[in-house]
Parts: C-alpha cells; sequence; structure tokens
C-alpha cells in the first residue's frame, strides 16, 4: 500500500472524474486513490472504477461536510501518512496538489492548503479578482477568518489540501456544518498545527454545473459566518 491517498469528493460528476483520475495517476503514480461518491445518479461511480480508483459510496446526497470528513476518515482508518484531497470538477491543477504535498512530505508543515489569492514565486498578485457581490462577501469572510484564525488567511474556502497524519485525526472527525473546510482550519489552528497557505493557480471548472451560484453562494457565506460567529463564541467561554 502507498503511503499517500489523494480521495476526490463527486456528486454526478460523470463529465470530469475520469480527466481528474487520469492526471491524477500521470502526475502522483504512486498515490492511492479514492473516489467519495455522495449519491450520484449519473455513471460517476463506473468512471471512477474505471480508471482504477476505490469508491467510497455514502449511500445516498449526505452532503460536501459529510464526504469531505469520510475520505480523511479512510485515510485514518487506512493507516496512510499523508492525505490530499481535489475535487472533481477539474478546477484544481493536480500539479499543483503535487506541491502541496511535498511540502507535508518535507516536514514544512502539517497542513498545506492551496490559495487563489495569496502571491509569491511566479504567482502575481490579484490574479484572482472576485466580481460584484461575491468580492464584498470574499473581503469580509477574510477579515473575520482572521480574527478567528489569529492570522491573515485569504481562502478559507479552498478545497485543495494535503495533511500529515497528525492532521488526520482532527479532519475526520464529522463536520456540523455545510463549511468544512472552515471548521477544519478553525479545528487545525486550535491544536496548534503548523499550517501553510500555498499560492496556487485554479482552473475554470471542467464541465457541469457548479452546487454553488446564486442563493446557494450566499447561502455558504452566511454559514462560514456562523461557523466563526460559533468558533469565537466557544474561545470566549473557555477564557
Amino acid at each position: 500500500m502507498a503511503d499517500t491517498l489523494v480521495f476526490v469528493p463527486a456528486w454526478n460528476e460523470e463529465a470530469n472524474i475520469g480527466e481528474v483520475l487520469a492526471r491524477l495517476r500521470e502526475h502522483l503514480p504512486d498515490v492511492d486513490l479514492l473516489v467519495v461518491d455522495d449519491g450520484s445518479t449519473d455513471h460517476t461511480v463506473a468512471v471512477a472504477r474505471e480508471h482504477g480508483a476505490d469508491v467510497h459510496a455514502l449511500g445516498g446526497n449526505r452532503g460536501l461536510r459529510v464526504g469531505i470528513a469520510a475520505g480523511y476518515r479512510w485515510a485514518l482508518e487506512h493507516r496512510y501518512a499523508y492525505c490530499g484531497r481535489v475535487d472533481a470538477d477539474g478546477q484544481h491543477p493536480v500539479e499543483e496538489l503535487e506541491r502541496l504535498l511535498a511540502l507535508v512530505r518535507a516536514g514544512e508543515c502539517d497542513v498545506a492548503i492551496g490559495s487563489r489569492f495569496v502571491s509569491g514565486d511566479g504567482y502575481a498578485p490579484y490574479r484572482y479578482r472576485p466580481t460584484g457581490p461575491r468580492r464584498l462577501g470574499t473581503a469580509l469572510l477574510r477579515r473575520a477568518v482572521g480574527v478567528v484564525l489569529r492570522r491573515p488567511f485569504a481562502d478559507p474556502t479552498s478545497g485543495l489540501w494535503a495533511v500529515n497524519e497528525k492532521a488526520l485525526p482532527l479532519v475526520a472527525e464529522e463536520f456540523a456544518s455545510g463549511a468544512p473546510e472552515v471548521e477544519a482550519l478553525i479545528r487545525v489552528t486550535d491544536a496548534g498545527l503548523r499550517l501553510e497557505e500555498v499560492p496556487v493557480d485554479m482552473a475554470d471548472r471542467a464541465g457541469g454545473e457548479s452546487r454553488l451560484r446564486g442563493k446557494k453562494a450566499v447561502k455558504l457565506i452566511l454559514t462560514v459566518a456562523g461557523v466563526l460567529l460559533g468558533a469565537a463564541l466557544v474561545r470566549s467561554r473557555r477564557r
């Protein structure tokens, strides 16, 4: 068995999952691949198996928060030393995950997260510019996350992660909200683990339709705000 698992949460991604898995296999031939299927009604599972991935079926549409925890829990229970996550829509270049895993494997951090909004070493500032209401929402969330984490963090909803075995027990626990990435950030920070936000490029969605559009995007912003408020209240009670 490999020492690294890369998992892909997926819901009705038959149009994209094959290419995502093929690129993972090309660039990371020594990792094990897992697709966490969230009750897909198309051919996502069949395509995943055709490309040699294990499939962990959730038995229904249980939501991203369940799928993310299930992927990390699989890595924890199967005793992987490292675990990476990419989305099934093709937005996360495998080359960028490769960089994140290299940082974690080298012991430079316990958790590496790919960010669209930080710059450095060939990644220009402001290369991604949210438009309209999303710009305001992103700015407010960034400021609020910084307060709760007690450090700047530019892309708190990024789904491009690499973690080591120290972080796995934290991120494998069930998430309570629709903002699992933000919950995971808080857990990792509160545990005192080394967290690195790494500049990356991300692609447009390869095909299909995103679940985070219009009212759902607004709901996500409100959900993240609720998670942050809850974390702040918990901390104030501990004092």
